[in-house]
């Protein structure tokens, strides 16, 4: 959830960016490239938030055990977010962006940061492989044995 709240604030500089800067004689906010790192960034922050509360209901519900593959999910997901909405409203920022002005580049290394303290993506899509081929395995075994589903 940190990381949502960070990647919200980092569009809300964004958005104030290009709301209050002017190049080639028009707003910011009129430049079609920015309306869609704009809308990007909402469509993925919310997708991550969802998948943030999905893996929450789910250890509420059923523990932590069964919500393995979401948390991992989420592990993944998160950061990643996090860093493409950074980066663009660093964009929008132009050199601005990457001075202390605004923040926005120490939030970027803050998000980098948390790719690796809860344990790199790499290990995370493994536990996520490795559960969908168990879900998948099973059902194949059974499929081939001639199970619920029979041999047409």
């Amino acid at each position: 959830m940190r990381l949502i709240g960070l990647a919200e604030r980092s569009l809300e500089a964004m958005c104030r960016r290009v709301l209050t800067r002017t190049a080639f004689g028009k707003s910011l906010a009129e430049q079609g490239v920015l309306r869609a790192a704009i809308a990007d960034s909402r469509i993925e922050i919310d997708q991550a938030r969802l998948l943030t509360l999905q893996a929450a209901a789910m250890m509420d519900r059923y523990g932590n055990k069964a919500a393995r593959t979401e948390i991992a999910m989420i592990k993944v997901v998160a950061p990643n977010m996090a860093l493409r909405v950074i980066d663009r409203a660093i964009q929008a920022h132009g050199g601005g962006g990457v001075c202390a002005d605004f923040g926005l580049a120490y939030a970027w290394a803050q998000a980098r940061t948390l790719r690796l303290a809860d344990g790199p993506d790499e290990v995370h899509r493994e536990t996520i492989a490795k559960l969908e081929l168990t879900k998948h395995r099973s059902k194949t075994e059974e499929r081939a044995s001639g199970g619920k589903h029979g041999q047409t």
